[in-house]
């Protein structure tokens, strides 16, 4: 059985990632639609609504793609 570790991750710092690399719709969507912190786990459907996979902003994480902690 897998264990999913949670993520948080500034929400500032993901809208910033995702202006760098061009995504500013989903940028202006982050902004309004996400709190301030972001737990990957628990904000998953939210981060769904602006277009944003889990999995896929947890491999940039740990690409080093955007400031983030990886919850003890």
């Amino acid at each position: 059985m897998r264990t999913e570790t949670p993520v948080n991750v500034d929400k500032q710092e993901l809208v910033k990632m995702l202006r760098a690399q061009g995504d500013h719709e989903t940028a202006d969507k982050a902004e309004g639609g996400l709190p301030d912190q972001i737990d990957t786990d628990r904000d998953g459907d939210a981060l769904a609504a602006v277009g944003l996979d889990r999995e896929e902003l947890m491999a940039k994480l740990a690409a080093g793609g955007m400031g983030g902690s990886i919850a003890p």
